[in-house]
């Protein structure tokens, strides 16, 4: 026996006739009747679909369950979903023959693109860029367009040293500093290979970036997370593991939860690392971007033996620069120069000439300086959008870097990053952050979304804001 009822699309004065089982799952069956209807002709190529909301009334379903079952068959490729136009039925071809499998194509962008990670692509400062590098080019002695210095060049580790100094309180000369393509590269010359300058296990933060994780991983690094709370990592817990004589961390602005380590925490840390030998990493991945507080200075500055500090063009400038450096103890100098090898094979030296000219001739400040005032702004935008639509949920992580954490209640993750993908926002859950091997009752796992809010356009960021409010769950 069936319940047939008969969901009609208001939007488009066209009736939609579904037969659900009267028993099992109502997602699923949901789905199966579509897919029938769309394999049958029923439902021709180009239909528009009944919103998600009156079809859940029509059927007397939840509207969570309308909403994953079409964001599935928008995944599958049954169904299309477009901004503005709805959902319709997608253009799907007749195979000519068997099926052959291919590589996956790219995926379209999102309409609305919230995920954390890149800084306004638009506002990378070509102008002053351009003219860095032709003073740069001017300025270079012949032996620069020669093999590389594995090193980096001595211009931009100089300079490097006198801003790092000025601006984190770092404490180092050139000869310290080692330059890279980012830090994903610094662990690998840290971790990878048969030679690896340091040895595993690595203490980590219980939420981190997974593809840190990988890449220590396909090294043969294993992890130990470190729990965390409003005071950043718990790193009293290194003293339960005497195998782990290397931990990572983000002091300045814990990724991605948010919030700087805690003084005590810091001296802590570094009194950790000189009672065993051992050495911390800091990853200073935003340190440039405080709006509510002073900034915080950097670990290395307590201990330039026992720290090594990594930093990065990623978020200042763009990804796409690929530089980055690493301030060693002095004694690691050598044994990573011999991981490198013999010349420079991944930081282009025009790249980091005018990188150093763009430092020496404070085109770097004043760009920070803007690039704050932007940031704060469009976080400042996300707060309010929230205050106004959802203010029974709660956000973190605010006062600095170029994402936010919004919470969210228990066991809606899920459904609101369906939700979310249904509506062309693209977003990322908190769940991924955090490290599988994070369990127990001192670090509780807790549903959210990590948004980011640097990356839409000025005219495109308000539409993106109201998408994401629309699909946010209502007070309980």
């Amino acid at each position: 026996m069936t319940d047939s009822p008969v969901a009609q699309a208001r939007s488009t004065g066209s009736d939609l006739h579904l037969e659900l089982p009267a028993t099992g799952g109502r997602r699923a069956a949901l789905m199966s009747a579509l897919r029938e209807a769309i394999r049958s002709g029923r439902l021709a190529p180009g239909t528009r679909l009944p919103p998600y909301r009156s079809l859940a009334t029509d059927l007397g379903i939840a509207r969570n369950t309308a909403a994953d079952a079409y964001a599935e068959l928008v995944a599958e490729g049954w169904l299309t979903a477009r901004q503005g136009s709805g959902t319709t039925v997608a253009e799907r071809a007749q195979p000519a023959g068997p099926v052959r499998s291919r590589r996956p194509s790219v995926p379209p962008r999102p309409a609305h693109d919230l995920r954390q990670g890149q800084p306004d692509a638009a506002s990378f400062p070509r102008t002053a860029w351009l003219a860095a590098g032709r003073r740069a080019l001017t300025a270079a002695p012949n032996e620069a367009f020669g093999p590389g210095d594995p090193q980096g060049r001595r211009e931009l580790r100089t300079v490097l040293a006198d801003y790092l100094a000025r601006a984190r309180g770092v404490r180092t000369d050139p000869d310290r500093i080692v330059v890279c393509s980012g830090f994903a590269h610094a662990l690998r010359l840290l971790f990878d290979g048969a030679a690896a300058v340091l040895p595993g296990p690595l203490a980590v933060e219980g939420y981190g970036l997974a593809f840190h994780r990988s890449l220590l991983a396909r090294a043969g690094v294993p992890t130990v997370p470190l729990s965390l709370d409003e005071d950043g990592a718990r790193v009293r817990e290194l003293a339960a593991h005497p195998e782990v004589r290397t931990v990572l961390l983000t002091p300045a602005h814990q990724f991605p939860t948010g919030g700087p380590l805690h003084a005590a925490r810091r001296s802590a840390v570094v009194d950790w690392a000189r009672g065993s030998d051992g050495l911390v990493l800091e990853d200073d991945y935003d340190g440039e971007f405080r709006y509510d507080r002073q900034p915080v200075g950097a670990v290395q500055g307590l201990d330039p033996d026992r720290v090594v500090y990594l930093g990065s063009t990623s978020k200042s400038l763009t990804p796409a620069l690929r530089l980055g450096w690493m301030v060693l103890p002095e004694h690691l100098v050598d044994r990573v120069l011999a991981v490198k090898g013999e010349r420079e094979a991944w930081a282009s030296v025009l790249d980091q000439l005018t990188l150093a000219d763009f430092i020496d001739s404070g085109g770097y400040d004043r760009h920070l300086r803007r690039m704050r005032r932007r940031y704060r702004d469009r976080r400042d935008q996300l707060v309010a959008a929230l205050e106004q639509r959802a203010p029974h949920l709660g956000v973190s992580g605010v006062s600095a870097g170029l994402h936010a954490v919004l919470r969210l209640p228990s066991g809606t993750e899920r459904s609101v990053l369906k939700a979310a993908a249904y509506r062309g926002v693209a977003v990322d859950g908190l769940a991924d952050y955090r490290h599988p091997l994070a369990t127990g009752t001192a670090m509780p796992a807790a549903d959210g979304l990590v948004v980011g809010y640097a990356t839409p356009s000025d005219h495109a960021y308000p539409a993106a804001l109201a998408a994401l409010c629309d699909v946010l769950p209502a007070p309980e």
